[in-house]
């Protein structure tokens, strides 16, 4: 039974107890064994039956009283509540575990809630604790990016949450919404997306909890202020990434702050590996962008912009390594200290503070930064438009560049309402005094930089010191600003997280899967290539002997071994045509999964050409279109597959084509794609699925079928998948004639097909 089909069943039953003997006299023994189970005293919690799905998306079990204790038998088989049974696609995983709405200070310890979309959710409960709560299991979004190619439709776009589109979307192990006064220690989350959601939390307490190898955020925070945040594991939080082939992070983050988070302590936490270990962000609100703007004058606009941000947050002694991005990204805030925080092999920089202001940037130590840079955005320190920033006391090593400040035109920004209010208008009145660079690239680069102030800085085996531009030149300040100590903070946990993954350092331990980051604890097998020759699989982790079951009639599999624990899986079909295949794969006695697929053996004929809006546009003209596939600007190659991941580019942004020079006039915007095939088929229904972006449409010409149009998308849309089937009345030879037109933004034209039995 799938948990996705439970929905909208019978109506609701709600039981007051179904309460068993207490334990020694104590609270009661509550059997959780259906949805809607109400508690309203203290009491024991043992699960009676699995699954229990949420049918009704409000929870499974309803806290309805305040200033009550729920403690969870420790029994293995009697404790962990799931929503849905094992084998559940993640994103088919739906409903809430717990649910406490309205009550105040209620203490849940030891729950396990495997297998919903929300582990554990409480709004409007104040002085709320969660102790050692294993919210492990559930809701993910499936990843499109593969290891060969970034699949832009992945990005998370974290910026609306006043509607709790998060928590919706994506779900959470915790969700706490509109609290004060919560503690949430020693609780653990992996597969799924994300780890703790705090929307609208202040004054609160989270440490010891373990958080890590989700594919969105270990902790995301909106509108939450005065939190102490301290020796929590937010590693491998993560997602858009591929080693030294991709690295775009898309937007996950260990450690998440948008939409004005003040005065919170982040310390001694380990957040590696993340998209960005942390992810800071003023917010929509905070720029003007977004309500109260409504009805508001521009001077009015601008004076409710002036000073706004994620401000006054310390975080310190934090590791902040690994990232495919960024160590720490927080922009256009004020007065945030990063102090005694570790911040290495960040593929494109250490830090990155976009129109932030009065910042200080101390005791930090940068390391081997940027090797993935994004042109001139790389390094240690990264700051456009800044204003009163210091960078003191600093250690650089071996950065692409040390501190780069820098101006652009960027007149969007500049003159936006927060812009104006702020003074963003560019780089000036930063201080960069008393770092040591030792083998930086480039120690400094100023572009446009006003009143900076530079001196005391120690140059060791750099390969250039200082590289200025555009009325650049630094001043010593009249004062050298110093930086003595680290200062005090409250630290609450007994974990020592930082450093606690010694054998995982290096953003190469980043494997993804199509549902997110290995978390190197049991075996992984990934598809990592397709085409008409076969495809291949890897497989991670392998301690133990691998067994590979018999492959079907007309499939070769080939195992090599490729280091300690992997394995290279490879199928390919004997004859030309379509090949299905599954085959078990055995690795000891306790894993086992099967790989599954269809393989099109065959020979694409591809031709690439540009089109103009206003004279060849397919949608108004089709003919004129198609004949430019004719003129002398097309490019005409042959592919052995149909999975074009064109993503922000262009035909020559695609790997597997080759050809760059050719394909190099053909832009990213405003181009065609038809394709041919030749591909024998047997007698059947046969169904095509394609992901485009934009327009698409596939014709079949066989044995009985003439000119027949089984997919017809041909407008402008996001990533769309479609589906269409056709009927052969006898084996023969099938002509796929396959037309794309792109228009703008992000591309992609994938195609598969598979015999509907």
């Amino acid at each position: 039974m799938n948990a996705s089909c439970c929905r909208g069943g019978a109506a609701a039953l709600f039981v007051l107890f179904a309460a068993g003997p207490s334990l020694a006299g104590g609270p009661p023994t509550i059997v959780v064994d259906r949805d809607n189970v109400e508690i309203t005293q203290n009491c024991f919690v043992r699960i009676g039956a699995n699954p229990i799905p949420d049918a009704d998306g409000n929870g499974v079990i309803h806290v309805k009283a305040s200033g009550i204790t729920i403690e969870f038998l420790d029994e293995k088989e009697t404790r962990e509540m799931m929503g849905a049974p094992e084998g559940t696609p993640w994103d088919a995983i739906t409903g809430i575990g717990i649910m406490i709405d309205g009550q105040r200070d209620v203490t849940i310890r030891n729950a396990h809630c495997h297998r919903y979309k929300v582990g554990i959710y409480a709004k409007r409960a104040d002085g709320l604790t969660l102790e050692n709560c294993d919210v492990a299991g559930g809701f993910a979004t499936r990843l499109r990016s593969t290891p060969a190619a970034e699949d832009g439709s992945d990005w998370l776009f974290p910026h609306h949450n006043d509607n709790h589109e998060w928590v919706n979307n994506f779900g959470a192990g915790i969700c706490v919404e509109n609290s004060e006064r919560v503690t949430i220690s020693g609780c653990f989350a992996r597969r799924r997306q994300n780890g703790i959601i705090i929307d609208r939390v202040n004054n609160s307490r989270l440490y010891d909890n373990d958080c890590s190898f989700l594919s969105g955020w270990g902790l995301a925070m909106w509108r939450s202020n005065r939190n102490v945040i301290t020796r929590n594991a937010f590693d491998f939080c993560v997602r858009g990434y591929s080693h030294m082939v991709y690295n775009r992070g898309q937007d996950s983050a260990g450690i998440l702050m948008f939409e004005q988070c003040s005065e919170n302590i982040i310390a001694e936490n380990s957040a590696t590996h993340g998209g960005d270990c942390f992810f800071g962000f003023a917010g929509r609100e905070a720029l003007g962008e977004a309500p109260p703007r409504e009805g508001m004058s521009e001077a009015e606009l601008q004076k409710f912009c002036k000073g706004r941000g994620n401000n006054n947050n310390l975080l310190i002694n934090n590791d902040f390594s690994y990232a495919p991005a960024h160590g720490i990204e927080m922009t256009f805030s004020f007065n945030n200290r990063f102090i005694g925080n570790r911040m290495v092999d960040n593929a494109i920089c250490g830090i990155w503070g976009g129109y932030s202001q009065s910042t200080l940037i101390a005791d930090n130590t940068f390391t081997n930064n940027g090797e993935m840079a994004y042109g001139l955005e790389r390094g240690g320190v990264n700051i456009e438009h800044g204003f009163a920033n210091q960078i003191i006391s600093n250690r650089f090593e071996r950065n692409k560049c040390g501190v780069h400040l820098w101006t652009d035109p960027d007149e969007g920004l500049v003159n936006s309402a927060w812009g104006k209010a702020n003074n963003a208008a560019g780089s000036s009145n930063n201080s960069i005094t008393s770092n040591t660079f030792d083998g930086d690239v480039l120690a400094i680069q100023l572009r446009q930089c006003e009143d900076t102030h530079a001196a005391k800085n120690t140059f060791t085996s750099v390969g250039k010191e200082i590289e200025l531009a555009d009325s650049s030149e630094p001043d010593a300040p009249l004062f050298i600003s110093s930086f003595d100590r680290r200062p005090d903070y409250p630290v609450f946990g007994t974990t020592r997280p930082v450093g606690a993954r010694p054998e995982l350092r290096g953003r190469g331990n980043i494997i993804m899967t199509e549902w997110g980051p290995w978390d190197h604890a049991s075996p992984m097998v990934r598809l990592s290539s397709s085409g008409s020759s076969g495809d291949v699989y890897d497989v991670f982790g392998a301690k133990e002997p691998m067994r590979v079951g018999a492959a079907p009639a007309g499939i070769d599999a080939q195992v090599e071994e490729v280091g300690e624990g992997r394995y290279s899986v490879t199928i390919t079909p004997r004859q030309p045509g379509i090949a299905s295949y599954s085959i078990p794969i055995r690795i000891g006695s306790d894993f086992e999964t099967t790989i599954a697929g269809t393989i099109i053996r065959t020979s694409w004929d591809i031709t690439f050409f540009k089109w103009e809006r206003q004279v060849t546009d397919p949608r108004n003209d089709l003919q004129a279109w198609r004949r430019l596939a004719e003129g002398p600007t097309a490019v005409h190659l042959k592919a052995d597959s149909l999975t074009l991941p064109f993503a922000m580019g262009g035909p020559r942004d695609v790997r597997s084509l080759g050809k760059r020079e050719a394909l190099g006039a053909i832009e990213s915007d405003l181009f065609g794609t038809i394709a041919r095939a030749r591909v024998p088929l047997s007698a059947g229904t046969w169904r095509l699925t394609t992901r485009s972006d934009d327009g698409v449409r596939i014709t079949v010409n066989g044995p009985g079928i003439k000119d027949q149009r089984v997919i017809d998308n041909w407008t402008w849309h996001g990533p769309t998948v479609d589906q269409g089937e056709f009927t052969l009345s006898q084996a023969g030879e099938v002509n796929l004639l396959v037309e794309h037109f792109e228009i703008d933004g992000y591309a992609v034209l994938e195609l598969s097909i598979e015999r509907v039995e």
